[in-house]
């Protein structure tokens, strides 16, 4: 499995971003893609995800109602873009990004991730 994101960013309080992942080489038709971030200092924390099987979402409580997790499926069924839309952006957000994947139809904690993309920035000032 390849995890690829891009749209790293800088943003101010209350304004948005976009995060995209490419993610391809699944095997099973059943898997999940999240993302997950870790602050400095601070543990990781599951984001969203989302499942191939019926595209049920999670959201942590900390970004309910102001991020919101989505996923294109190439016509072959061989590459999925998972965008991850960040929107009233807080400082807290400050954290580096990763794009995450799992087989199953469940999302995991996330050290249960087997699948990491490199990670992207993202920093919202004040």
């Amino acid at each position: 499995v390849q995890l690829v994101e891009s749209g790293e960013g800088l943003a101010q309080a209350g304004g948005s971003l976009r995060l995209s992942c490419a993610a391809s080489g699944f095997v099973h038709d059943d898997f999940v893609i999240g993302w997950v971030r870790q602050a400095p200092g601070k543990e990781r924390e599951g984001v969203s995800c989302i499942s191939s099987r019926n595209g049920n979402t999670y959201y942590a409580d900390s970004v309910k109602g102001r991020f919101t997790i989505s996923r294109d499926v190439s016509s072959d069924n061989v590459k999925n873009v998972v965008y991850l839309q960040m929107n009233s952006l807080k400082p807290e957000d400050t954290a580096v990004y990763f794009c995450t994947a799992e087989y199953g139809i469940l999302c995991p904690s996330p050290e249960e991730y087997d699948y990491w993309g490199q990670g992207t920035q993202v920093t919202v000032s004040t």
